[in-house]
């Protein structure tokens, strides 16, 4: 069984792809709902960072404070890789349990793992093909701004902060340009679709998603 990783910047279009995905009959899995797994209260990677960071990150119910945590961690590049020393294998070892449940149960099901930090966090060639959801970073942060109301000095502080388009670009096997239409977006994205299913029928015989 194959994974399709699907990634791009902020802002880019990312879930709406996934979810026109998921609606055709791929299996995603999310990158971000992993990550959250990953430090969930009782998990080991929680008492990691327990351990690193000090009791100080914890809510009174015992789960991870984000917003404590992020104050240690924002503009300090030497706290923020010691969070992702922790993190990121918790989030490989998830991942890869949810790749091995759902290969037992159809091992010719169509997986899509949306990930977010695909250029900064994982390596390219371990997927069978890799999707970028583009949009130009110009256009990223006008979307911050109009559609969740951030103010323009702090929209372009989260594009710059992720990966560049051309970075991003580079691992590509297929971009679905997220900068015009919705239904020119769709479109897309059923065109690769299709791709998909015919990959599939050609390395298994199986064409139908649901059969």
């Amino acid at each position: 069984m194959d994974v399709i990783a699907l990634t791009g910047g902020i802002a880019a279009g990312k879930s709406t792809v996934a979810a026109r995905l998921a609606e055709h009959g791929a299996i995603v899995i999310d990158a971000d709902q992993l990550a959250r797994e990953a430090v969930a209260p009782g998990s080991p990677g929680l008492a990691a960072v327990v351990e690193r960071f000090g009791a100080a990150v914890l809510t009174d119910d015992g789960a991870l404070d984000r917003a404590a945590l992020g104050s240690i961690i924002f503009g300090d590049a030497t706290e923020r890789a010691a969070l992702n020393a922790i993190v990121h294998p918790e989030v490989r070892r998830l991942y890869r349990a949810h790749v091995d449940r759902i290969a037992e149960a159809d091992p010719d099901a169509i997986v899509i793992y949306d990930v977010p930090l695909l250029v900064e966090a994982r390596a390219a060639d371990e997927f069978a093909l890799v999707v970028v959801a583009h949009a130009p970073a110009e256009v990223r942060v006008d979307r911050l701004v109009d559609l969740r109301g951030l103010d323009r000095a702090s929209a372009l502080a989260r594009v710059q902060a992720q990966a560049s388009d051309a970075e991003r670009l580079a691992l590509a096997d297929v971009v679905i340009d997220t900068s015009g239409t919705l239904e020119s977006t769709i479109e897309q994205v059923d065109a690769l679709w299709r791709r998909l299913v015919a990959d599939r029928a050609a390395r298994t015989g199986v064409s139908d998603p649901s059969s």
